[in-house]
């Protein structure tokens, strides 16, 4: 697997007679990725950040769940190509995970527009999150969406810091009603710094 791709071209997704006998071993080798990928930041929010072996297995496995063919394989490389880090910026997933389903909807209700209070401070540099706004995540009653799309863009200064072996990298939320910090642990911070070129 290499993480430098950029783009997830239809030869490299598997057809589905030959991904099928292949599947758990490579949701394993994903899963072994993804483990240095994500970032709890308070009680119930995940960052996962992406890359294009996250993006790839997302696409497989959609193929693999829904056997679309080749029309289906046209949207989902629209939809998880933009995600893939293009070199100087972090992307991720973040995702309000509550199980229960009241308190859920009590606290989707609280966090109105929470992914446009996200940033990454390396050092004594701040970068805000810029959320993807394909569509609008908080609806007209002030409910937020689980599932969130944001992307940091680093400067060329930002990048060298964050590339420094043990440098002080954060992760926070300052939304008024989730305020959050969580410290990149060394194998995080050292996994996203392969994302830039």
């Amino acid at each position: 697997m290499t993480a430098l791709r950029r783009e997830i071209t239809p030869n490299d997704v598997l057809p589905m007679e030959a991904y099928d006998p292949v599947r758990k071993k490579r949701r394993v080798a994903v899963a072994e990725i993804k483990r240095n990928r994500r970032v709890e930041v308070g009680p119930f929010i995940g960052f996962y950040f992406e890359n294009f072996d996250t993006m790839l297995h997302q696409v497989q496995e959609m193929l693999h769940a829904e056997r679309g063919g080749d029309v289906q394989l046209i949207d989902e490389l629209a939809a998880y190509n933009p995600l893939i880090p293009q070199g100087r910026e972090l992307v991720a997933t973040m995702m309000i995970e509550i199980d229960d389903p009241e308190r859920r909807a009590r606290k989707l209700l609280r966090l109105g527009h929470i992914d446009s209070t996200v940033t990454m401070r390396v050092s004594n540099e701040t970068i805000e999150a810029r959320p993807e706004r394909d569509q609008e995540r908080t609806d007209i009653d002030g409910r937020v969406s689980t599932v969130h799309f944001l992307r940091f863009p680093f400067t060329d200064t930002q990048v060298a810091k964050f590339r420094e072996r043990g440098a002080e990298v954060v992760l926070g939320i300052g939304h008024v009603h989730y305020a959050h910090m969580a410290r990149l642990p060394e194998p995080v911070r050292s996994s996203l710094a392969e994302d830039f070129a």
